[in-house]
């Protein structure tokens, strides 16, 4: 019940969180560059996971050497995984449900490094319009994942205070980000480059899908 746990809010990343796209803006990217004949630098894929949009085009213009403004390639590869998502949306089984379950005792929000326009498109899809109380870009705020702007934007517009929210990541840049703004983390390890077991520790909890995302596991935190 809401009166046993001290979390106000619950704020959910979305890649690798409730879709699993982590891959898809990989591939994306990748061929974008293999298009242009550039060769893939092997930190390219972890060093752009949890960037904010410009964060990202940035790099793939000065480190890639993809050609055109950071702009131009920001809308080349967000094209790219817009038309990915339309074909599919790759959905984790249970996000939706979990994001529900979270929304009977606490606000929700999405704190996310993917532009605007794709996190309305997935929420949409994912049936979720009217559930979350506040959504955050971090295309929106000063800085990207691991800094904690993102989720800090999403706190004040859900009118909480970082230390009685709690948020939901799996990412290296993500974790680091919910440890930066004060709040309380929990892990869903991805898929997808893990955090190494240093970065896994700054969680409070770690489950191992959205499944066991319970009032129970909220009380032992």
């Amino acid at each position: 019940m809401s009166h046993t746990c001290r979390f106000a809010a619950v704020v959910f990343d979305m890649d690798g969180i409730l879709i699993d796209s982590e891959g898809i803006w990989d591939e994306v990217r990748r061929g974008l560059a293999a298009a242009e004949g550039l060769p893939w630098p092997d930190e390219a894929t972890p060093a752009m996971m949890g960037m904010s949009t410009p964060e990202w085009a940035a790099y793939l213009s000065e480190t890639v050497g993809l050609p055109g403004t950071a702009e131009e390639i920001a809308e080349r590869v967000i094209d790219g995984v817009a038309a990915r998502y339309a074909e599919h949306l790759p959905a984790i089984a249970g996000g939706a449900e979990a994001v529900r379950r979270m929304a009977e005792d606490h606000v929700v929000g999405v704190a996310s490094s993917s532009p605007r326009r794709l996190i309305d498109l997935v929420i949409d899809e994912l049936g979720l319009d009217g559930v979350f109380a506040a959504t955050v870009s971090t295309e929106e705020v000063a800085a990207g994942k691991p800094a904690p702007d993102g989720y800090l934007r999403a706190c004040e517009l859900l009118g909480v205070d970082p230390g009685d929210a709690v948020g939901i990541e799996d990412s290296t840049n993500g974790l680091k980000s919910l440890h930066n703004a004060g709040m309380a983390v929990i892990h869903v390890p991805p898929s997808f480059h893990a955090p190494t077991e240093e970065v896994r520790a700054l969680a409070d909890a770690i489950v191992p899908s959205l499944h066991e995302l319970t009032e129970d596991l909220l009380s032992t935190l």
